[in-house]
């Protein structure tokens, strides 16, 4: 059985320093998605949101692992988009206005057909109520800077002003939302252990 590791594949997207910026060309991929807004740390929705995705990905992994393809892979970690229609929500706090789309990146090799019977099937065993809300799409973000921030999300705001005065220093411009990669377990690691990958497009 073939066995992907898509992290180390794509090392330059999912492993970045902690002690430098990088610019990165980040391709077209596919995702599972699901949309909302709200205070991340207080909205049942993102939690829902997050519980949806989950048990399509585990699924199709076991589906192709178990199929006609025979590959075994692990599953992506959870990623987010932030943006706000007012975009100094994000420097008064406001968490309240902040939308966000929550999603967990696919390999090439799944299919609409897949995420489809995949969907059928969590329906059928656990139902998660954001589970209607889970779309399968590409999306390409292009050039972007990134780092990665050990830490809780409160102390991002350092990290994410370096990011930012790289991407003016080199004479860019930010453009499209705030990315963020959460490659700990929020659950089950310290949260001065978190890893989090810092990413914003430009142009």
């Amino acid at each position: 059985m073939e066995k992907i590791d898509l992290k180390k594949t794509l090392k330059h997207l999912y492993q970045p320093s902690t002690r430098e910026i990088a610019r990165v060309d980040v391709p077209e991929m596919n995702f599972l998605m699901v949309d909302g807004e709200g205070d991340p740390n207080t909205s049942q929705s993102f939690a829902d949101a997050i519980e949806a995705l989950y048990p399509v990905s585990y699924t199709l992994k076991f589906m192709v692992k178990r199929g006609a393809l025979a590959i075994d892979y692990g599953v992506m970690p959870l990623e987010a988009l932030w943006w706000s229609d007012d975009m100094s929500a994000f420097t008064t706090g406001n968490k309240d206005a902040w939308k966000w789309t929550v999603m967990v990146m696919q390999p090439e090799f799944i299919t609409q057909e897949m995420v489809k019977k995949a969907i059928v099937e969590v329906t059928r065993k656990k139902n998660p109520v954001s589970l209607p809300l889970v779309r399968f799409e590409s999306f390409k973000e292009g050039k972007a800077a990134q780092t990665m921030h050990i830490g809780h999300f409160s102390e991002e705001g350092p990290t994410i002003e370096k990011v930012h005065s790289f991407i003016e220093g080199t004479g860019s411009h930010r453009v499209g939302k705030h990315h963020e990669i959460y490659l700990s377990d929020l659950r089950r690691t310290a949260p001065e252990k978190w890893k989090i990958i810092i990413r914003q497009p430009l142009s």
